[in-house]
């Protein structure tokens, strides 16, 4: 029993994607027909990124950009201003979980080594608001994107220019706030030797495996554009990185794969329950922006994503509602608990400051974008 609640209490998500695929199981009883539900393409992208980016993440190649920024910043507001930035632009190649995993520690290490400690709170919170909303403008920022890329059938370029305005607008408001929040602290900061070093130091061994990951990433993309067969992709990935660096095969989240396919079985089954799919599909009609909302507060975005998509053919505003929908509550992007984590083990008096700070500084956030995807949806 121990061992249940420690997995439920680490693996929250999929342990409710597993227990609603069960409940499912009771009306639609298992059969070969199951594996029509799984989206086979999407799971073999998200893997494959997953190996990459973990690949990269271990090769520390992240942490030394942004030491290296890090390094040639002269006082607080710059630092602060950069560590969002990083955040926000990264999540949109290495996805917002990574992006957070990343550069949220690095932000409470360079806080602390400029003496600005009363910025952590403002400055986490915006930097996991920044990786939220600079993921939503790629297919590969975050899963429930990748996801609906895959459903919607458009090109890259079309989705680019979907997500565009929000994500230029989410910059403007994350660029205006940072400023606002941080720009009368100005504490002067030395650059230090690790910094430094992480400029100017090369290993040969890293720097080869740097490169062949990047040639990974590069192969991945072309399945993201629908260049290269998803199959092909995956083999070879998988193969190349068993063969170049095996132990980042140990490290990857698997449990985000065995979410998807419990949803995707949830989903399946509750399309085929004539009376749940009649009244789902009736009552999104036209709602999709604020279910999407609405529903990634209780469920978080990802399983939003892929439970609303079986009712409706408006993906885009089902797209806009899921990726705002990761504003709001602590939950309602999962990603975001890694910030909370963080902050929560290195301060953690300042754990309910911080909750009640991100959870207005969502709300601040969602308002105006909210407003923007329904203009934007209304010009369709």
């Amino acid at each position: 029993m121990k061992h249940i609640k420690a997995f439920i209490k680490k693996e929250t998500v999929l342990s409710v994607a597993l227990l609603l695929a069960i409940l499912s199981m009771l009306f639609i009883k298992p059969s070969p027909s199951y594996l029509e539900y799984i989206n086979f393409r999407v799971l073999a992208i998200l893997l494959g990124l997953m190996v990459v980016m973990e690949g990269l993440r271990s090769l520390l190649v992240f942490d030394r950009i942004a030491k290296a920024m890090i390094g040639k910043v002269k006082n607080s507001m710059q630092i602060s201003l950069i560590l969002v930035l990083l955040c926000f632009f990264f999540s949109m190649i290495i996805t917002n979980d990574v992006a957070l995993i990343t550069f949220v520690p690095l932000a409470l290490t360079a806080l602390a080594m400029a003496d600005a400690r009363k910025l952590v709170i403002p400055v986490v919170t915006l930097q996991t608001l920044a990786a939220n909303l600079g993921s939503m403008l790629t297919p590969i920022g975050n899963p429930q994107n990748l996801y609906l890329y895959d459903v919607m059938g458009i090109g890259l370029g079309d989705f680019l220019l979907l997500m565009l305005p929000l994500t230029a607008t989410s910059g403007i408001l994350l660029l205006l706030c940072t400023l606002l929040l941080t720009g009368r602290n100005k504490q002067p900061i030395v650059a230090t030797e690790e910094a430094v070093e992480a400029a100017t130091k090369r290993n040969p061994k890293k720097v080869m495996l740097i490169g062949f990951y990047l040639l990974l990433f590069f192969v991945n993309l072309l399945v993201v554009a629908d260049v290269l067969r998803y199959s092909y992709a995956l083999v070879f990935t998988l193969f190349a990185v068993f063969l170049m660096d095996r132990k980042t095969l140990w490290h990857v989240d698997y449990s985000l794969l065995l979410t998807f396919v419990a949803f995707f079985i949830f989903v399946g089954n509750m399309e085929k329950i004539d009376g749940i799919s009649v009244y789902l599909a009736s009552h999104l009609k036209g709602q999709e922006l604020l279910t999407g909302v609405l529903f990634s507060q209780i469920i978080s975005n990802v399983p939003a994503a892929i439970l609303l998509s079986g009712f409706t053919d408006r993906y885009q505003a089902l797209l806009y509602g899921v990726d705002l929908g990761g504003l709001g509550t602590l939950i309602a992007s999962m990603a975001s608990l890694i910030s909370y984590k963080c902050v929560a083990r290195e301060y953690q008096d300042k754990k309910g400051q911080y909750l009640i700070y991100f959870t207005i500084a969502s709300v601040v956030f969602l308002i105006p974008l909210y407003a923007l995807g329904i203009y934007l949806l209304n010009q369709v």
